[in-house]
Formats: C-alpha cells, sequence, structure tokens
C-alpha cells in the first residue's frame, strides 16, 4: 500500500492552517500539562521540591529539543518529496528517521546520567536541591528514548498533513501523566509515597503509551514505516537528508534550554525562591505559547509540500496570514496576563517571593510574545524549504551575542527585572529581523522559480 498524496497543495490555505493548527494545539496542551500538573503538583511538596524541578526544566526541554529536532528534519524533507510525488523514497526515509530517533535517545540516555551531578551544580543546584534533582532526573533520563521516538513519528504523520492523530495520541498520554502524578507523588490509594521520584515515573510511563501508539499507526494506517528498509542498506543516505535540517534545527532548539540553564544560573543567585518563582513563570509562559507554537508547527509541512509542488505564492501568503495570527494573539494574551499574572502564580505555590518574581515576569515578558512567535514562523518556514542556517543563525544570534549579555548587565543595575527585560527585547527585535530575512528570501525563490524551476533539494533521494 502506498504512503498517502500530499494534501496541502490545493484548497484554502486557512483551512489548511486551522486543520494542521488546531489538532496540533490540543496535541501541544497536552504536552504542557505534563510540565503543568508536575509543578503543580510537586509545588504542594514545598518550596525547595518546587526549586528543584525548576532546574530540571533547561535539561529535560533539551531531550525534547532533539526530538523536535529530527522532527522537523523528517518532516522538512518528507513533505518536500510528497509534493514532488517521490512516495517509495518518503516510506525509507521515515523508517531510517524513526531508527535515529531510537539511536539518539540512547545515546542522549547514558550522556545524561553520567554527568547528571556535573551538569546541574553548572546550574547553580547546591546542596539542599542536588538531592532532589537526582530523584527525579534519574528516572526521567532512563526514559529518554521514549520522549524522543513519539516526537519524530508525530512530525512524520504531520508531514503527509495528518494532525489529527497525533493530537489524539498526546492527549491520551497527557491524560496518563495527570491521573499517574498524584497517585505516585503522594502515595494514594495505597501506593508508596514517592515525591518527586514519581512525578518522573508517571511521565515516563505516559511517553511509553505514545510511543506504541506512534510506531503502531505509522506502520498500519499511514504506511510510512516498512519492513524492508529495516535494512542497513541506504541508512546513511536517508540519515544524511534529516540531518541536513535536523542538525541545525537541534542546534537551534537546543540553545533555548541552554540559554534557559544560563538565565537559571543568573536567576539562582537571587535565591531559590527566585528560582522556583522563574520556574513557575515560564511554565505559565509555555503554557500560553501553545498557540503560537501550533501555528508555527503547521508551517513546516504546508511550506514544504508546497515548494515541493512549486507553489512559493502559497508559501508565501501563509507567512502573511501565520505573522498577523501570531501578532494578534500576542497582543490578546499580554493583556490576560498583566491581569492574572498574581493569581496564576499563587496556584503553584504560596510563598510571597515565588508569586511576587513569577508576577513580574508575567507583566513583561508576554508583550512581545507576537513577535517572538513570528520569529518562530520564519524559522519553521526556512527548515521546510530546507534552508536551516538562516533559522540557526537568527536563533544563536539573539540568544548568545544579544539576550545573555543583556540580561547579565542588566540583572546587575536591575536585579530580576532587568533580566526579564532583556528578553522582552530580544524578542522585539529579532521577530523584525526573521521578517525581513524571511520576505527577502521568498521573494529570491520565487524569481527562481519563475526563471526556471530550481532542482529539488535532493537529502535522502
Amino acid at each position: 500500500m502506498r504512503p498517502s498524496a500530499p494534501r496541502l497543495v490545493t484548497g484554502s490555505i486557512a483551512k489548511h492552517l486551522w486543520e494542521l493548527s488546531a489538532p496540533m494545539l490540543i496535541g501541544l496542551v497536552a504536552m504542557s500539562s505534563y510540565s503543568v500538573a508536575d509543578t503543580y503538583f510537586v509545588g504542594q511538596l514545598g518550596t525547595l521540591e518546587l526549586a528543584a524541578l525548576g532546574f530540571t526544566f533547561p535539561v529535560s526541554f533539551s531531550l525534547v529539543a532533539v526530538g523536535l529536532g529530527i522532527g522537523v528534519g523528517a518532516s522538512s524533507v518528507l513533505a518536500r518529496l510528497l509534493g514532488s510525488g517521490d512516495r517509495e523514497t518518503v516510506q525509507r526515509i521515515a523508517t531510517h528517521s524513526m531508527l535515529l530517533a531510537a539511536l539518539l535517545g540512547f545515546v542522549v540516555m547514558f550522556v545524561g546520567l553520567a554527568s547528571l551531578d556535573r551538569i546541574f551544580t553548572l546550574l547553580g543546584a547546591d546542596e539542599r536541591t542536588l538531592p532532589l534533582i537526582r530523584e527525579y532526573m534519574e528516572v526521567y533520563y532512563f526514559g529518554g528514548f521514549l520522549l524522543i521516538l513519539p516526537l519524530v513519528g508525530n512530525f512524520a504523520m504531520r508531514a503527509v498533513g495528518d494532525a489529527r492523530l497525533p493530537a489524539l495520541i498526546l492527549s491520551i498520554s497527557a491524560l496518563a501523566n495527570i491521573i499517574l502524578d498524584p497517585l505516585l507523588i503522594f502515595g494514594w490509594f495505597g501506593l508508596p509515597r514517592l515525591e518527586l521520584r514519581g512525578a518522573a515515573i508517571a511521565t515516563v510511563i505516559a511517553n511509553g503509551i505514545t510511543v506504541i501508539a506512534s510506531l503502531a499507526i505509522l506502520y498500519r494506517r499511514e504506511h510510512l514505516i516498512r519492513a524492508r528498509f529495516l535494512l542497513p542498506a541506504r541508512i546513511w543516505e536517508s540519515w544524511r537528508g534529516v540531518l541536513h535540517v535536523g542538525v541545525p534545527a537541534t542546534a537551534a532548539n537546543l540553545l533555548n534550554p541552554l540559554t534557559v540553564g544560563v538565565i537559571t544560573a543568573l536567576v539562582a543567585d537571587f535565591g531559590p525562591e527566585a528560582v522556583a518563582g522563574y520556574g513557575v513563570a515560564s511554565r505559565v509562559e509555555s503554557f500560553v505559547m501553545i498557540v503560537i507554537f501550533a501555528v508555527s508547527s503547521s508551517v513546516t509541512p504546508f511550506a514544504g509540500q508546497n515548494y515541493g509542488a512549486g507553489r512559493i505564492d502559497r508559501v508565501r501568503d501563509m507567512t502573511w496570514l501565520s505573522g498577523k495570527f501570531c501578532l494578534a494573539y500576542g497582543v490578546a494574551v499580554a493583556a490576560v496576563l498583566w491581569v492574572a499574572g498574581e493569581p496564576l502564580a499563587g496556584i503553584f505555590n504560596d510563598n510571597p517571593a515565588v508569586i511576587e518574581t513569577a508576577a513580574a515576569y508575567l507583566s513583561i515578558v508576554p508583550v512581545t510574545l507576537g513577535a517572538f512567535g513570528f520569529m518562530l514562523v520564519a524559522a519553521a518556514c526556512f527548515n521546510a524549504l530546507g534552508m536551516p542556517l538562516p533559522a540557526t543563525a537568527l536563533t544563536f544570534v539573539k540568544l548568545f551575542v544579544f539576550y545573555v549579555p543583556l540580561a547579565w548587565v542588566l540583572s546587575s543595575e536591575a536585579g530580576l527585572i532587568g533580566v526579564f527585560l532583556a528578553n522582552a527585547i530580544s524578542h522585539v527585535l529579532f521577530g523584525i529581523a526573521a521578517f525581513v530575512w524571511l520576505r527577502r528570501t521568498l521573494a529570491e525563490t520565487d524569481v527562481a522559480f519563475r526563471a526556471g524551476r530550481p532542482a529539488q533539494a535532493e537529502e535522502g533521494r
């Protein structure tokens, strides 16, 4: 049986974006509920436990970054191949992408366990929080490959235009995590009270459910995984195509948790309460950002298929529509969090210092989330076109040439408020830069197509 045909090269652009974004929104809500549920239940254990969980955020997101990067690489190649009609290669690339995801998961697991204490000490953990961090991460690292595999599988399904099943899988997994959290953290119904270790076990079990469902759907419904491609023949050829986009995308994704780690260490100078508040605010921000993430994630399959079919005009129209939506949504979210930031922070912890830090962050940074959203849309579009370097360059310069140095300077002048202002300023400036760069690239690409269709990307063929 043949894998799905391209679905996104004709029809209403707005309708396609909605059909891709709405299910992804549900899936991302489900993924965000993992960290929100963990934060809520762990917050009931105490401020030190919440601070320990805050230290794990940049590291756990690094695992997500690897899965997202490889998933973006696979989705970019698969979507362009589907747009150009090369269905046989689609199956080979999809099968080999899942093998790559499994291998990377095991590598991350072993490296993470071997460097656990060293990494978190560098992040600023002390003798009070490090034992608590160890309780959580020793379990979490063992389940690392269970996170990377389904992320890549979900991107493969979305590359052919199917966003509903990935959302359903993530929702079921999230529900399992939410149910298991209090049972294992507090020892309800006669189960042992495992506290932070219980939160990690709940997440690993939920991820395991996601892996089983993803592999079954990719094999039986979408026919993207085929046994004949499990042999080593042409495996490096497939990996090279995926990694052409996947490595820069992973690097760009890893820059974010690395930056969060540096900023967390900077915030740690103000005490564990500040780290806990920053962790709460980061999770609230991640939750409200899921709408923008859903929109930007729809860019890769849409732009990839239309580029493969030579429809640069549809890609350009899609970026306008997505960008305007992100800006409008960002304004609405900022208004809500300006009023509700402090009450939201109080849900997670009742320590006044924790609430004050979280409320300060939520009154400053969300104002600029719309601009950040357009940068995400631009980066996703560059990756979809097989041009990962602009996205990586924008991310690197924003975070390490601008944001981190500015945060360090402003923190010495204005304390924690200076750190938060640096983040907001970075969002605005680089949202504008991404907009200008993408529009220029699309115009040049359109001219090239009109002059004589450029050769299709050969990665993985």
